[in-house]
């Protein structure tokens, strides 16, 4: 037992480090994931920051968690684009016939962005700073969104990992990871909702993206949290665990 975790962790290892390469020789991919967050946190704040009403005074701490939310799922549509064509050149078929084991391949895509991602969260929240945005959270907190952050990455890499498996084509790999970037749009990542008619405040309250909002935005804001983070955990988890299940499944079926 001990012999066949350590293989599979090896292979694992290997997978990352290959997925790795690519991500380190086109840094053009990670540079394109910030631009459109970093744009819309410049537009909102120095823009349009001063017609919107919140209940803090300095706008780029309430925008931040959204911007970040929406990096990743920038992201993650370039981890369902690389699967897909390793999937269309058979790069997938000549590792299967390696003696390697067969979900490492998979879980190199899926950690690779994991750390991508978290590049690109580290150089938005560089940019933020310099744009003003203070902080009077702790260790603990911090570790608090990293970890949030990084689950919600997980289960949204997940589901990039059934459209890279099932897509027909490099566009439609991709273009799944659209309505995710809209949906912190229709949240409290940018506006409160009660300022949003009924049937859209409805929608945006009871969707994950406004929970995993306003736990991030609490943590970093060092006030309390409250039921938020148990939700936005809920959300993540349940979603990766949706995600992961039907991302093995199609993986099987499909290669």
């Amino acid at each position: 037992m001990e012999t066949t975790k350590n293989h599979f962790f090896s292979d694992m290892s290997v997978m990352l480090g290959r997925s790795m390469r690519h991500i380190l020789r086109s840094m053009d991919t990670i540079v394109t994931v910030c631009i459109t967050p970093i744009a819309l946190m410049l537009l909102f704040v120095y823009v349009l920051g001063g017609a919107i009403q919140t209940d803090t005074d300095n706008y780029v701490n309430y925008l931040l968690p959204g911007i970040l939310l929406i990096a990743i799922a920038s992201g993650i549509s370039y981890t369902a684009h690389r699967l897909f064509l390793d999937k269309q050149r058979g790069i997938i078929e000549r590792f299967h016939s390696m003696p390697i084991a067969r979900s490492t391949v998979l879980w190199g895509h899926v950690l690779t962005s994991v750390v991508s991602n978290v590049i690109s969260v580290v150089v938005i929240i560089l940019v933020a700073l310099i744009m003003g945005f203070r902080s009077s959270a702790g260790i603990l907190s911090w570790l608090a969104v990293a970890g949030i952050l990084v689950l919600f990455t997980l289960a949204l890499t997940w589901v990039a990992a059934i459209a890279g498996l099932s897509a027909k084509s490099v566009e439609g790999a991709s273009a799944f990871s659209y309505p995710l970037i809209f949906l912190p749009f229709i949240s409290s990542a940018f506006v409160p909702t009660g300022s949003m008619p009924s049937a859209v405040r409805i929608f945006a309250e009871n969707q994950p993206v406004t929970s995993i909002v306003e736990a991030i935005r609490a943590l970093l804001s060092g006030q309390p949290v409250g039921n938020d983070i148990w939700v936005a955990l809920a959300w993540c988890v349940g979603i990766s665990l949706v995600a992961y299940c039907f991302a093995m499944r199609v993986y099987k079926k499909r290669v």
